[in-house]
């Protein structure tokens, strides 16, 4: 299948995918992933590795969308929830640990 990814035209296959992910180590999911056996990777580390490209030079929109169309699993994290989380300072967070309680 042809795809853009970073104003560059790609050929990708499914089984190109797979190859090029084989051996690979998922790094933590924080953001968007992508299914690829039965490994879960971050959707820019799958962009990096199948284009050969810097991470900076592409969004994850493009590379979820090209593995979208090649029938592998997608994962979006929702971008409001992601930022609606309340901030817990260091302070608070050992404090919690601890159980002691903190007069902010």
């Amino acid at each position: 299948m042809r795809c853009v990814i970073a104003r560059f035209p790609f050929e990708l296959t499914k089984s190109g995918v797979l190859d090029s992910m084989k051996g690979i180590k998922p790094e933590e999911v924080v953001a968007d992933s992508v299914t690829i056996g039965r490994r879960t990777y971050p959707v820019k580390q799958v962009g990096e590795v199948v284009t050969r490209q810097d991470r900076r030079d592409f969004s994850s929109d493009e590379v979820l969308r090209a593995m979208a169309k090649l029938g592998f699993t997608c994962h979006s994290v929702p971008r409001a929830a992601a930022a609606a989380a309340p901030a817990v300072s260091p302070l608070q967070q050992a404090a919690a640990m601890l159980g002691s309680p903190v007069a902010v």
